[in-house]
């Protein structure tokens, strides 16, 4: 009995270490399992967030702003840099996928309402683009060119 009460005295007074800001942010960019690291072009259809969300917490922790350059993303990992064409409209902006969406079926992107109004999207609210990553995270912490950085 006293060596149970003293193993859980030690349990409860060793709390775990937390985890330091610039490696939870590491850990963040890194890409998961199931995240589409090959840095190929994509194509479908982009959506915007809705202003209302300005100030909610993304995936990676941060803070969204409607003035921002975010996006969204269900495949590409998070810390992707990519540059996205509207295809109707021919006009281009530089991303930086920072949260996990869009959940809306046969979406592919979501992007700040800054990004909406660059592409040409803003009062449609949806269009076909081409994502064509710039910066790709790696499951090992690198980052490679994708397909866009050679334009």
């Amino acid at each position: 009995m006293v060596a149970f009460s003293a193993l859980l005295a030690a349990a409860v007074t060793t709390a775990p270490v937390p985890v330091q800001a610039a490696e939870r942010n590491a850990q963040e960019q890194r890409a998961r399992p199931s995240d589409d690291t090959s840095g190929r072009v994509q194509r479908g259809q982009a959506s915007h967030y809705h202003r209302r969300l300005n100030g909610r917490r993304m995936a990676n922790g941060e803070r969204f702003s409607v003035n921002s350059n975010s996006a969204a993303s269900r495949t590409l990992p998070l810390g992707t840099t990519a540059r996205v064409k509207n295809l109707e409209t021919g006009r281009t902006a530089m991303v930086e996928v920072e949260d996990r969406g869009p959940y809306a079926r046969g979406r592919i992107l979501d992007v700040s309402p800054r990004t909406a109004q660059q592409l040409g999207m803003l009062e449609e609210g949806v269009a076909p683009v081409e994502i064509s990553p710039v910066e790709v995270p790696q499951r090992d912490g690198s980052t490679r060119p994708g397909a866009g950085a050679s334009r």
